[in-house]
């Protein structure tokens, strides 16, 4: 009898062993949760998060909270079975976070970039709202091509048939849709004067219609802007970014006094585009103290399906609906929700 305990109890200690092994063993997931909140209004490491020099800036009463989420990477059992219980936590494969054919740095490498390519669209964005248009100019003029002795380096490209030419890609895509040889008219302005010339595409070994210029965007404006904020990545801060560009230039406090958090992509057109882990997001903003969340439309299913009470959804698609909604909250009305 007291052999069989003593076997009973070996057994025991074994399988407790063996136990605490597995769910300390990593496994193929990572979890995802809420991560840091920064005021694009305010200081982070005490610099303004977005300095402007060389204008006059107004103060705001309120908050303009960009959301982020938190990444665990190395994720023992034990972690996930605890994160698949939580309703701030979302256990996801891997893969997804970090793809089999990329390193962690090289992912954070990517989301630097990203972060990086968001404020250049949130800068953009915002003071093309401000007044400040992308002017899209001729750089160079291709020696033997369409253009030459047409257009000149320093020209501004303004239309295409009577179409506002608002960007580079947009510039590029008005003159691809027609066929190789057709006769377009180019409207530009040189010295102050505006001015339209016929051109003739030219396409060559089987490559889309070009007119033979080579651009680049310009966007004058009688101040410089920068965004001083590290360690964070991806492109879903770039919403944000415009909103708190917007409301530091102009006199109006887009706040209303308010804690408004958000996130969303922003294009140099202003639409907004949707973001992942929007659940980690919502938990970190009602964490701040947010009063409202700005929501991209492409997110609103999933961002339903993740809402925190007290924490209204304000569904928003460009840059002008967002603006929109944070003046109806102002004037105490309801803006569209998801």
């Amino acid at each position: 009898m007291r052999r069989r305990g003593v076997t009973v109890l070996l057994g025991a200690l074994i399988t407790a062993l063996l136990s605490v092994g597995v769910l300390a063993a990593p496994i193929p997931y990572v979890v995802l949760g809420p991560g840091p909140t920064v005021d694009t209004l305010g200081k982070e490491d005490g610099k303004e998060v977005i300095q402007v020099t060389g204008t006059q800036t107004s103060t705001s009463a309120g908050q303009l909270r960009l959301t982020t989420v938190g990444v665990q990477p190395d994720v023992k059992l034990l972690s996930a079975i605890a994160g698949w219980f939580s309703d701030d936590e979302a256990v996801v494969p891997r893969e997804l976070i970090y793809p089999p054919d990329q390193t962690e740095q090289q992912v954070e490498e990517r989301n630097a970039e990203d972060f990086k390519a968001s404020q250049s669209s949130a800068e953009t964005s915002a003071l093309r709202e401000l007044g400040y248009p992308v002017q899209v100019t001729v750089k160079n003029v291709t020696a033997g091509g369409p253009s030459e002795g047409v257009l000149r380096a320093g020209d501004i490209l303004t239309s295409v048939n009577g179409k506002p030419v608002t960007s580079g890609p947009k510039l590029t895509e008005m003159i691809r849709a027609e066929p190789g040889g057709t006769e377009l008219t180019i409207g530009y302005t040189r010295a102050n004067a505006n001015a339209t010339v016929k051109i003739k595409t030219r396409a060559q070994d089987g490559e889309p219609p070009r007119i033979g210029v080579e651009i680049e965007p310009k966007q004058p404006h009688p101040f410089e802007l920068k965004i001083d904020l590290s360690k964070i990545g991806g492109p879903s801060a770039g919403l944000m970014f415009a909103l708190g560009i917007i409301d530091k230039i102009e006199p109006a406090d887009l706040t209303g006094g308010k804690i408004i958090a958000g996130t969303g992509t922003i294009d140099d057109d202003g639409n907004i585009g949707p973001i992942g882990g929007i659940g980690q997001k919502l938990v970190g903003a009602k964490n701040a103290g947010a009063t409202v969340f700005l929501t991209p439309a492409d997110n609103c299913a999933e961002a339903k399906s993740n809402d925190r009470p007290g924490l209204p959804l304000i569904k928003v698609a460009t840059l002008d609906e967002a603006l929109a909604a944070l003046q109806t909250l102002r004037d105490g009305g309801q803006p569209p929700l998801c």
